[in-house]
């Protein structure tokens, strides 16, 4: 077999409605048939449904919409969200993955949401990845109360999806996807934005490509899905084809290599429509830091905290072709991430980190580029730093700076913008 399809026994377990479970179970009601919606009661009719119960779901009403959403011939019972009570009640689901794997084997994708690689456990427990699921979903009942639902593949991308897909429809709550699966289930998937990993905002990317279902995107040139999206133009094309070489223990591994970050917490919601300003911003702090130490960075990770109403939020990277230490290629990436995985919730925080920093020792040019343009943008940079060193941060502002949702120039005053 290719190297490119790795086998191994990846579980994917998801718990089932997981805050609105939590607070049935702590009142003695039963999820699947009690009517219990977590949301902020002060809030109003434009809270929004952090979480339903399963029997809510039935009735079609949707987690993460909004109370005046919810039909009004649907009687429903609110309570309040209780962040620490989540919280413990994930610690204790975690407990009991760790009876079964060692602690690099586990991965902790959410608060609700966990994968776990048993390659090297079935032998030990005598039983088939779907038999050793059983056991463990069967385990959280018992213990906890909590119904969970578990998707099973050959690596993390078809473990996920087939829980997304289909686990939640089968009666015993799992799914089991192979190779061979994808081309009659994984391709089948449409919208775009059903598929692990594809927002709304990729999703219209993709559909403006003539790109509709996961078979399509599969079938695309995968020379043009990196001219569009770069490195993750071709992470897109693989995961359309089944391809995940991502290794549960690499995310439990801590890397030693330099990095350069920045975070910000904003002080009111932002949203796709604005939230760009702020990366443009961010990233062109980071850049500068970078041309003052004659360095460059061969990974770029963008982070993205909901509002604390909401909750959650991702952080993902992309490691480069090459080194690289341009404010346009950073913001390019960055805005890949985030239109890949946004989903459309309130924003609160930003986080940016360019790692793997190394010594800036050449220029790579690329087909679009010629050596005169980009050593005219860094005349430019140079310009504009030596001035902003000389007389403060807010001497030199682009016209975005100045739009009302901007956080550039107070920041910068806080931190040495002088002189503006």
């Amino acid at each position: 077999m290719n190297n490119l399809f790795i086998e191994r026994n990846i579980l994917c377990i998801d718990l089932k409605s997981f805050f609105a479970a939590c607070e049935c179970i702590e009142r003695g009601l039963d999820p699947f048939k009690y009517p219990l919606v977590v949301a902020n009661p002060h809030q109003g009719n434009g809270a929004i449904t952090l979480a339903v119960t399963p029997y809510l779901k039935f009735m079609g009403v949707k987690s993460r919409g909004r109370l005046f959403e919810i039909p009004s011939s649907v009687k429903y019972h609110i309570v309040p969200p209780r962040m620490n009570l989540y919280i413990q009640k994930s610690k204790e689901i975690v407990d009991i993955y760790l009876d079964y794997v060692a602690k690099e084997d586990l991965h902790v994708y959410s608060i609700d949401e966990c994968f776990l690689d048993v390659t090297h456990y079935l032998k030990l427990y005598q039983k088939t990845d779907y038999e050793l699921a059983v056991e463990i979903l069967n385990t959280i009942k018992r213990k906890t109360g909590l119904t969970a639902t578990c998707g099973i593949g050959p690596n993390m991308l078809l473990a996920k999806v087939s829980m997304d897909i289909e686990a939640k429809h089968n009666q015993n709550c799992i799914a089991k996807w192979t190779y061979e699966d994808v081309p009659t289930k994984l391709w089948n998937i449409t919208p775009l934005s059903e598929m692990w990993g594809i927002g709304k905002r990729m999703e219209k990317n993709l559909n403006n490509m003539n790109i509709y279902s996961v078979g399509d995107l599969a079938k695309t040139n995968r020379g043009i899905l990196k001219d569009k999206f770069g490195i993750m133009g071709l992470e897109l094309w693989n995961h359309a084809n089944g391809v995940d070489l991502s290794i549960i223990s690499d995310y439990n591994y801590a890397p030693k290599d330099k990095s350069y970050s920045h975070s910000q917490i904003l002080f009111k919601d932002y949203n796709e429509e604005n939230i760009k300003i702020i990366i443009n911003e961010m990233t062109e702090i980071l850049t500068a830091r970078l041309r003052k130490n004659n360095k460059q960075c061969t990974n770029i990770g963008l982070g993205i905290g909901y509002s604390k109403n909401v909750g959650g939020g991702f952080y993902h990277t992309v490691k480069l072709d090459s080194p690289i230490d341009s404010n346009k290629e950073i913001v390019k990436y960055c805005n890949i991430i985030f239109d890949r995985y946004y989903e459309f919730l309130p924003i609160r925080k930003v986080t940016i980190c360019c790692g793997g920093i190394c010594a800036k020792v050449g220029v790579q040019l690329n087909l679009f580029d010629t050596y005169n343009d980009m050593k005219e943008e860094e005349n430019i940079n140079e310009a504009i730093d030596k001035i902003k060193e000389r007389f403060g941060k807010n001497s030199v502002l682009k016209a975005s700076c100045l739009l009302p949702d901007s956080t550039a120039i107070e920041r910068n005053k806080k931190i040495g913008g002088h002189n503006a």
